[in-house]
């Protein structure tokens, strides 16, 4: 066994490269060698022969089929698997509770910002929610034109130059106007997928531009299996302008809607949380009595017996020959205060009539009389009509909850499906929430907030956004958490695009919306009742911030084939000059897998800088001179990791003899270097 340190990679997967592998451990025969433009030799599969190898019937040429189509998807994969030479920058000065917080802000592209969180947390993530450009031919979207030199490594895994993707006006105009958007969403979707866990659930704003081109490349991204449902989502009414456009007869537009994606069937396995609307009529089927003796009266005749109650009866002229009818229930709620708090005191009083279970079957009861019935770690209220059949009731307290309207009331509630009604009140203080002015496309926290609520599978995981505009992701985390006491960790990724670029009339003193979503996500963390919060929740607030940026890594690191002598004689070591030991140590956690959220420490021990990740998880020290007398002292600790830098030690016998001291005093640490 070679004593030589093994050198971490320092870019992100190649994607390419992986699914290559697992068709090569399927069909060997299928996976040959080629020689690139750069005259590098790699492997390729040859697709005529594993079409072969997947039919039982001889294949001549490209079969028809149904599917997505359009120009760019090719190139679009090719950007989502391809592996990047980028690294995530610490910026504690932008960020809150750096040393302890679970959450993270990463500034930069998105597509980059999801290939490097591939390592650490593929198939980790439980939510993700976006809301991207709409496309109305007014939008800026991503234009994912990299800039690859085919004869040079670093330049390939780099992928861009300094001017190669910026954000580009998508007008109608473009010829392309569909499919640059298309392969701009592919790309990053792909990905996205990857980052879900198997009981994911991914949530996609649109409106009706590209909804169903979103809806036709989401079923290409998670199979049309997964899908779940699209909710119609009421955003406005038909009221101010829209009217003179509606007597008109223009069919104005009042929603706009949320595809919903499951990773895979194990998500169905999760116990979602129905959500409720309130209604104000009264349900009429709602008219029987239980007395506690075990006889069953009318709800019209209780309500006469109460005196407050009986008296706003007489006081409306709403008894009828002497009885008073549930019809005219509404009629007097409306207008007694007696009369809604003694329905809300009887909750568990006031029934209706309904089939019974199955199992009840072979219960017998009296007419005009009721029991209970236990089964199945479930209590049944039955009785029995003067015709015979069995019934069930159900007592109004089954439809009494407080409801998920814009100002939550408790009442009677019914379960909410795919139309998401008056969200059109939400879309009237949505400038305000937050505290940060941000009018291009901000969507309600409530939206969000009850997405997650309802998904139920997020309860100590990650929710991802990665258009994150305003932060709003990041407020619907942190509020949920409060009120379930959940722990809920947020990814938010933002590109440092300036206001003006989207014409966005945000305030003169944010450079880029970037660090205007970081300012309302402190703005909102300061407006939620901590104190009061649910007991459960750990009340993190905070987040760490992190800035894309090219590799700490020098060229020679990636081209040490290409490297000549006197570049090694020239330089001291392959780390940029301007790079901290910060800088280093999360590009190796990058690099390693490990995840980028768990405490750090940093100590000094044997004179040098040391830092340790969630106690054993990983040890890095990047200082000069690494001497025998350190490296003991860390392998007695055992750490599951170890790095160093390549140049750090203090002479060769003691780069040579690293492996050895750990293999006798820690043999399970993973030892490598940069």
């Amino acid at each position: 066994m070679s004593d030589e340190i093994e050198k971490l990679k320092m870019h992100s997967p190649d994607l390419t490269a992986q699914n290559v592998d697992k068709i090569a451990a399927l069909f060997p025969g299928c996976v040959t060698e080629s020689r690139g433009p750069d005259g590098a030799l790699r492997r390729a599969v040859d697709f005529d022969l594993l079409r072969q190898e997947l039919s039982d019937s001889i294949v001549e040429g490209p079969q028809e089929r149904y599917h997505l189509d359009w120009p760019g998807k090719r190139q679009a994969l090719i950007t989502a698997n391809a592996p990047i030479a980028k690294t995530l920058r610490p910026v504690q000065a932008e960020s809150v509770d750096f040393d302890t917080t679970r959450n993270l802000f990463i500034e930069g592209d998105n597509l980059e910002a999801l290939k490097l969180l591939q390592s650490s947390f593929l198939g980790d993530v439980k939510v993700v929610y976006i809301d991207p450009p709409y496309n109305t031919g007014k939008d800026f979207i991503y234009n994912d034109k990299f800039s690859e030199s085919r004869s040079d490594y670093l330049e390939r895994t780099n992928q861009i130059d300094n001017d190669g993707n910026r954000l580009v006006a998508n007008t109608q105009a473009n010829g392309r106007f569909h499919s640059d958007w298309l392969s701009m969403m592919y790309a990053r979707l792909k990905i996205a997928a990857n980052l879900l866990d198997d009981d994911g659930v991914l949530f996609a704003s649109c409106d009706d531009w590209e909804a169903a081109n979103l809806k036709r490349l989401l079923d290409e991204v998670f199979g049309e299996s997964n899908y779940v449902d699209t909710i119609a989502l009421e955003i406005s009414t038909t009221s101010g302008p829209k009217t003179v456009n509606a007597q008109q007869g223009t069919i104005v537009k009042n929603v706009e809607f949320v595809h919903i994606f499951r990773k895979s069937p194990e998500f169905d396995k999760v116990q979602h949380l129905p959500l409720y609307d309130s209604v104000a009529s009264y349900d009429t089927h709602y008219s029987m009595w239980l007395h506690e003796d075990g006889s069953l009266g009318s709800l019209g005749e209780e309500l006469l017996k109460d005196e407050s109650v009986a008296k706003d009866i007489e006081r409306f002229d709403l008894k009828n020959r002497g009885s008073f009818s549930i019809n005219n229930l509404d009629k007097l709620l409306a207008v007694s205060e007696a009369a809604s708090d003694f329905i809300s005191k009887n909750l568990d009083r006031i029934a209706s009539i309904d089939r019974p279970p199955v199992s009840a079957q072979d219960q017998d009861c009296e007419p005009g009389r009721w029991k209970e019935f236990a089964v199945d770690h479930r209590t049944y209220i039955l009785t029995k009509l003067s015709n015979g059949k069995l019934k069930s009731l159900l007592p109004l307290r089954l439809n009494y909850r407080t409801s998920d309207d814009y100002r939550p009331k408790f009442g009677r509630t019914v379960i909410r499906g795919d139309i998401w009604k008056g969200f059109y009140q939400d879309m009237g203080n949505v400038a305000r929430e937050g505290g940060i002015a941000f009018s291009n496309g901000k969507k309600p926290v409530r939206l969000i907030q009850q997405l997650i609520k309802w998904a139920n599978n997020s309860r100590n995981g990650i929710v991802v956004d990665f258009f994150a505009g305003s932060g709003t992701t990041a407020e619907a985390v942190m509020k949920q958490n409060a009120e379930d006491g959940l722990n809920r960790k947020f990814f938010l990724i933002q590109l440092d695009e300036r206001p003006s670029e989207t014409n966005e009339s945000s305030p003169s003193d944010f450079e880029n919306i970037a660090q205007l979503s970081r300012e309302r996500i402190r703005n909102a963390a300061q407006m939620i009742d901590v104190e009061s919060s649910h007991v459960g929740w750990n009340k993190d607030v905070g987040f760490r911030t992190f800035k894309i940026d090219s590799s700490n890594m020098a060229d020679v690191y990636y081209t040490p084939d290409a490297t000549t002598q006197a570049d090694l004689l020239t330089r001291v070591d392959n780390i940029k000059p301007d790079r901290t030991p910060e800088d280093l140590l999360f590009q190796v956690l990058l690099d390693w897998g490990v995840d980028l959220t768990l405490p750090i420490t940093r100590e000094t021990v044997e004179g040098k800088t040391v830092f340790t990740v969630a106690g054993t998880a990983l040890i890095a020290c990047f200082d000069n001179g690494v001497d025998e007398a350190l490296v003991k002292t860390l392998a007695a600790r055992h750490p599951l990791r170890v790095v160093f830098k390549d140049t750090g030690f203090k002479d060769d016998a003691t780069k040579i003899n690293v492996k050895q001291i750990f293999k006798a005093l820690s043999p399970d640490t993973e030892v490598k270097a940069i």
